[in-house]
């Protein structure tokens, strides 16, 4: 029996039932009702309501996998969820391309003023000189992480007239062995260091781990060589947002549009902040949106279908 602790689309419900895979669906269900019932289930689907941690887990002596319904495991202690013979399973395969697009919208967006000037036409103002667009074209774009978001971008890039280089410590051996390329046409392997030297707007595209948090800080951005936009659709946590206003400030990063932040949202209900998020506000050339690059209503039927496929895998191999 799987346990469904948050909203799926129905093609997963539907999938689990034509394939007789038991199932109980409990999108609101609580974390604490959860850790009341999860003994007795061998399957966890989430998203992010919480986290599967230690604690979590160790209520769960019957759990066989845990699927999250996105792309990062960062609310789940994967290698303690292995080391019990846990598999882990997600579908970065089916968000890809929304965040990928979504990247595209952000870099088009600082570079052509787009919210500003939407914004002022709105309020009356009619100032087409303060806003003149800067081109993409012949641009160096750097991607840091080339998995399945990091190369759906670079693919959707290739008709703007942008040189693309990417970065991805986990693939140096294909790069040694691949030539230049990674496993296509869409962008060519560097160093980090060469990511540092020729890059105009930087993408990341890594998951968030004890080695990525707080990784984009002051001593970061300063190894580049030239002033970047800066663009990030992967997890808040591995930017140091205070340090980020700072190099915007210093003149290192001349745009910087953030679809995850270090604390989601930035904000409390009765109306208290963070410092950085205060910092941001009043930052131009900043574009701010609410976790949205992968919510689009393509990727959320994408995500089930590819669970659905990797859950019947598992069944099937257990067979």
């Amino acid at each position: 029996m799987i346990l469904i602790a948050d909203d799926m689309h129905p093609l997963l419900l539907e999938g689990l039932k034509a394939n007789q895979i038991p199932f109980n669906y409990q999108p609101q269900i609580t974390l604490l009702e959860v850790l009341d019932i999860i003994s007795t289930y061998e399957g966890l689907v989430v998203r992010s309501k919480f986290m599967v941690d230690k604690q979590f887990i160790d209520c769960a002596p019957r759990l066989k996998f845990i699927a999250r319904a996105g792309s990062g495991t960062d609310n789940i202690d994967a290698e303690y969820a292995i080391g019990k013979n846990i598999a882990i399973i997600n579908a970065p395969e089916g968000l890809c391309d929304a965040v990928a697009e979504h990247a595209i919208g952000l870099i088009l967006g600082l570079h052509h003023k787009i919210v500003d000037s939407h914004l002022e036409v709105m309020n009356q103002a009619w100032n087409r000189e303060a806003n003149r667009g800067f081109e993409l074209m012949g641009s160096t774009v750097g991607i840091i992480g080339y998995g399945h978001t990091g190369s759906a971008l670079a693919r959707k890039l290739s008709g703007f007239g942008v040189k693309v280089i990417a970065y991805d410590k986990y693939k140096i051996h294909e790069q040694n062995e691949a030539g230049q390329f990674f496993f296509d046409p869409y962008a060519t392997s560097v160093s980090l260091n060469a990511i540092y030297e020729q890059t105009d707007i930087l993408s990341m595209h890594v998951p968030l781990t004890p080695e990525t948090s707080g990784w984009v800080n002051k001593k970061f951005f300063e190894q580049f060589k030239k002033p970047i936009v800066f663009i990030n659709t992967s997890r808040g946590g591995i930017v140091n947002t205070f340090e980020l206003t700072l190099a915007m400030e210093q003149g290192k990063v001349r745009g910087a549009a953030l679809d995850v932040m270090e604390q989601e949202p930035p904000f409390s209900k009765n109306g208290d902040t963070t410092a950085w998020y205060q910092g941001l506000r009043k930052m131009d050339q900043v574009i701010l949106t609410p976790h949205i690059a992968g919510w689009s209503t393509q990727s959320y039927e994408r995500i089930s279908e590819v669970l659905l496929k990797k859950i019947n895998l598992f069944y099937n191999n257990q067979n």
